[in-house]
């Protein structure tokens, strides 16, 4: 008997068995969930937008101004730039969480986060102030 030698037990184990227990954290499903939800939201906000856009070619600023100090195309367009800018950080995070590996990945996924935060709140902000910069203008 050898008294110094440690005992080494190798265990044999397949592909399989190493990846049992080592599944989805669940989070994929929702993730693809949030990600269909603001893509269909998109599709008559944009369809919206577009017409929109169509009908006022050719306008001066001021019938601009007037159409987009209206309530509900302001409620529109703020809801068409927030589900915008919701539906690009979901699916840069998805493009951060597939190539972006090791040290790098937690600032891309802040940097996502805050790019696509601070760039939604410049938009909504510039509608609040295409929509209440008409009524106060008025007053």
């Amino acid at each position: 008997m050898n008294a110094t030698s440690p005992t080494h037990h190798t265990v044999m184990r397949s592909q399989l068995g190493r990846a049992r227990g080592l599944g989805s954290g669940h989070s994929g499903t929702d993730h693809w969930i949030v990600e269909r939800v603001s893509a269909a939201s998109l599709l008559p906000l944009s369809g919206w937008f577009v017409i929109q856009m169509f009908r006022l070619g050719g306008e001066d600023y001021e019938k601009v101004a007037r159409w987009g100090g209206k309530p509900v195309n302001a409620t529109l367009l703020a809801a068409l730039v927030a589900t915008s800018f919701y539906h690009a950080e979901v699916g840069l995070q998805v493009i951060v969480d597939d190539y972006v590996h090791g040290k790098a990945h937690a600032p891309a996924k802040l940097l996502v986060k805050i790019g696509t935060g601070l760039l939604g709140l410049l938009g909504i902000f510039s509608v609040l102030k295409l929509a209440l910069g008409r009524t106060a203008a008025k007053g």
